[in-house]
């Protein structure tokens, strides 16, 4: 499969999502605002959340996809059959502990709520229990995107990666129906019917992929547990899995529940709002890497080919890098004018949008080894080593919680994105060591080449739009029409001086554009 063009295929849908996770950002900015309702319906999506990028976009489907892979590669089994019942019996297990799961959840939502709020810095009783109730709403949310999750890794297997990209699409669909219908002057009912919502989506994104698995011959029956060695197996991978895909996840998890107990109100929704606008590039770029590069480096090790699976994290690491390093820059200088034009108006004032694009820049640091961590991490999974990964996420996530605690009071609302930058580059730092140490990954001639003069394109493009911003601002607080037309001119003056910096870097040349349309004219390769 032709690497880019995969990535292509779902990260223009993950933009799509995306974009519309600003559109529906931007009505409960305008809607909800700043203060202890939206700080009390974000502590309530943030399981929920965490739960998808643990579970979802990590743990299930590192543990999942390789073992699903084999039984369809095995040349002696009868191919798709065997994946296909090993996934019902991944259901047997999976569903009834779901299921238990979501009610103990609602039973014991009290000290659950506490635990990821701190209390909210000593609201009232009432307050409380109202933050209680819309975690409440939002549970079931868990085992409805748990069951997407395993017919998303199913479709990601046969190489249908669009259908599960596009599942979150209705996430946000049905929050900003809710936004638009059921809006309120009280922002407290507001933010109750978006944490009805968040289940309600579950639902519909359910269905989606039942009917999609339908339409590409996957059928799948309930049978009763089943407690075989394969089940086993998989269940012992997903649990270190788990910790070790969604350590960004975990680690935000410490810092709103830090930022709620111990910074003013308001401050759970800066760094929420600064966290969304940071995983924009996130979502299309490293989730997209991710979600290809699992399937295809554990089908080439399936079938022998080091060299291959070598290269493709080469081009994978190549294309994060091209990608990554200008989204960071832009967001670390541009992040005022960017918050203004998403948020800024309604119940969302001028110093909302500051406080936002302060966190925003502490968060941007990090985004190059956010996604990197997308990257190297099928490494590990498509071996089946998920043991090495929690390893590196549990120091991780150790190394965040001394950074929160040492930052939180001095930098107050930037200190907990910081802390978090900080430990996902550590994490970096650790799997890219191991995995050249044990002769998995070398960076070729190619990488090394092209690496630090990408790095020097975006430099060169964040000076320019340091210096060209102020042309922008007087436009990013007009009518939707305006503000998008500002941010477009950005984003493409951005992207011109970007391109044009990696030429006279010499991170591209004219010989690559002319190997890139002789691979268009010739068709994808295979």
């Amino acid at each position: 499969m032709n690497l880019a063009k995969a990535l292509a295929s779902v990260g223009g849908l993950t933009l799509a999502s995306r974009i519309l996770g600003l559109v529906r950002d931007s009505l409960f900015a305008r809607f909800v605002g700043a203060g202890f309702a939206s700080d009390a319906f974000l502590i309530a999506f943030r399981l929920p959340n965490m739960f998808r990028a643990l579970f979802a976009e990590g743990a299930f489907a590192s543990a999942f996809i390789p073992m699903f892979n084999k039984k369809v590669a095995d040349p002696d089994g009868p191919g798709l059959p065997a994946g296909i019942t090993f996934a019902e019996q991944a259901l047997s297990v999976l569903l009834p502990v779901l299921i238990i799961m979501t009610v103990l959840l609602e039973i014991f939502a009290w000290p659950l709520t506490l635990l990821l709020s701190g209390s909210f810095n000593g609201v009232s009783t009432e307050q409380f229990a109202y933050a209680v109730t819309l975690s409440r709403f939002t549970i079931p949310y868990l085992a409805l995107i748990s069951l997407v999750s395993l017919l998303g890794g199913i479709l990601n297997s046969l190489n249908k990666f669009w259908v599960n990209a596009a599942a979150p699409i209705l996430l946000n669909l049905t929050l900003i129906v809710a936004l638009l219908g059921f809006h309120s002057d009280d922002p407290l009912m507001t933010a109750r019917n978006q944490a009805i919502g968040v289940s309600v989506s579950g639902a519909l994104q359910l269905a989606w992929l039942i009917a999609a698995c339908r339409t590409n011959g996957v059928s799948m029956r309930l049978r009763m547990p089943v407690w075989n060695a394969d089940v086993k197996r998989l269940l012992k991978l997903i649990l270190p899995a788990a910790a070790g895909a969604g350590a960004v996840q975990i680690n935000l998890v410490i810092s709103t529940a830090l930022a709620a107990s111990l910074l003013a109100h308001g401050s759970v929704t800066y760094i929420y709002m600064a966290d969304r606008l940071n995983q924009l590039p996130l979502g299309l770029i490293g989730i997209g890497l991710g979600t290809v590069l699992l399937p295809t480096i554990s089908r080439q090790l399936g079938g022998g080919e080091e060299a291959a699976a070598m290269d493709t994290q080469n081009r994978g690491l190549e294309l994060a890098l091209l990608l990554t390093l200008p989204a960071a820059v832009a967001l670390i200088v541009c992040g005022e004018p960017i918050a203004a034009a998403l948020f800024g108006y309604g119940k969302f004032d001028a110093n909302d949008v500051a406080r936002t694009a302060e966190a925003l820049a502490a968060f941007s640091i990090g985004l190059p080894s956010y996604i990197l961590v997308k990257v190297l991490t099928p490494g590990y999974y498509a071996r089946q080593d998920t043991k090495t990964p929690v390893r590196y996420a549990m120091i991780s996530m150790g190394a965040n919680l001394v950074g929160n605690l040492i930052l939180i009071v001095p930098l107050q609302h930037m200190g907990p994105p910081l802390a978090t930058a900080l430990a996902s580059t550590l994490n970096v730092a650790m799997l890219y060591g191991t995995l050249v140490k044990r002769g998995h990954f070398r960076m070729d001639a190619r990488l090394k080449r092209r690496a630090p003069r990408l790095a020097l394109a975006a430099v060169a493009m964040g000076l320019a739009l340091w210096f060209g911003q102020g042309l922008i601002l007087p436009y990013v607080s007009g009518t939707w029409l305006v503000r998008g037309l500002a941010l477009t001119a950005l984003v493409s003056a951005g992207g011109l001086v970007y391109a044009a910096a990696t030429f006279v870097s010499g991170a591209f040349t004219r010989a690559d554009l002319a190997l890139l349309r002789r691979r268009r004219s010739s068709g994808p390769s295979a």
